[in-house]
């Protein structure tokens, strides 16, 4: 399974394409210093096969290369996040007090 990214004008998605179409997807947006993960979602047909965790994974690993701090408004990957101990040193600090 490949993990791909698209991003235009701030906003984009790690996604998992099959024949031209998105089966799995995890949508952020970038300010100066932060990645907001907005909606994480996978198809019936890739479900048991973890790759929602894959997507964060992906997501963190994009994060850290570019010293932005997450914060996860996705309830599946702040979910991710606060049970992955290796991921927590990207979660923003201010949104860890809200």
């Amino acid at each position: 399974m490949k993990i791909e990214r698209e991003e235009k004008n701030h906003r984009g998605a790690f996604y998992v394409e099959q024949d031209k179409h998105w089966l799995a997807e995890m949508a952020y947006g970038i300010t100066s210093d932060k990645m907001i993960i907005y909606h994480t979602e996978v198809s019936d047909a890739l479900k048991g096969q973890h790759v929602g965790q894959e997507l964060v994974k992906a997501g963190v690993e994009y994060a850290r290369g570019h010293s932005f701090k997450i914060v996860p408004l996705c309830p599946f990957a702040k979910a991710i996040i606060d049970k992955t101990e290796a991921f927590q040193d990207v979660l923003d600090p201010e949104y860890l007090t809200k």
